[in-house]
Parts: structure tokens; C-alpha cells; sequence
């Protein structure tokens, strides 16, 4: 298994669903690779969870968050409001 960063062991992933969904695998290929995918998601987990932000990177998520959270604001309420009448 060479996949080193977490963009081949995504692509590694999508490309054992796509096998394992496929009709033509065996249960035993399906097994074996099913022992696969969990290797690459506790691989894949320990990455995202030793990642650490520079103070920097963190301040502009937050930031990029914040505004997100903003934009989606009005829809939401929206859809919560109820219909002005006509009176």
C-alpha cells in the first residue's frame, strides 16, 4: 500500500467503494478489501488528527467560517418566518 498523503488515500478509498459495488467482486475480494479501506481510514484519521494550523491558517478558517455562517443566516430564517399577511 503506497499511499503516503491523504489525497491518495481518499482516491484509494473511492476506488475500493467503486470495486467493492461492483457486481463482479467476490465476497472474498470484498472482505479483503473492506480490511483495506479500514487500514487507510485509521491511517487517514491519524493524519487529520495530528494536522495542527498556524495561528495564521486558523484565523482565516474562523474568518471563512464566520461568513459562512452569516450568508447562510438569512436562508434560514427564511425558511423559519412565517408569510407576512396581506392584511
Amino acid at each position: 500500500m503506497a499511499e503516503g498523503n491523504f489525497d491518495e488515500i481518499t482516491e484509494r478509498l473511492d476506488e475500493i467503494i467503486a470495486q467493492v459495488r461492483s457486481k463482479d467482486t467476490s465476497l472474498e475480494r470484498s472482505l479483503d478489501l473492506f480490511d483495506e479501506a479500514i487500514e487507510l481510514g485509521s491511517r487517514a484519521v491519524d493524519m487529520v488528527d495530528s494536522f495542527e494550523l498556524s495561528p495564521r491558517e486558523a484565523d482565516m478558517l474562523d474568518a471563512e467560517l464566520a461568513t459562512e455562517a452569516q450568508s447562510e443566516q438569512p436562508a434560514e430564517q427564511a425558511e423559519t418566518d412565517p408569510e407576512p399577511s396581506g392584511a
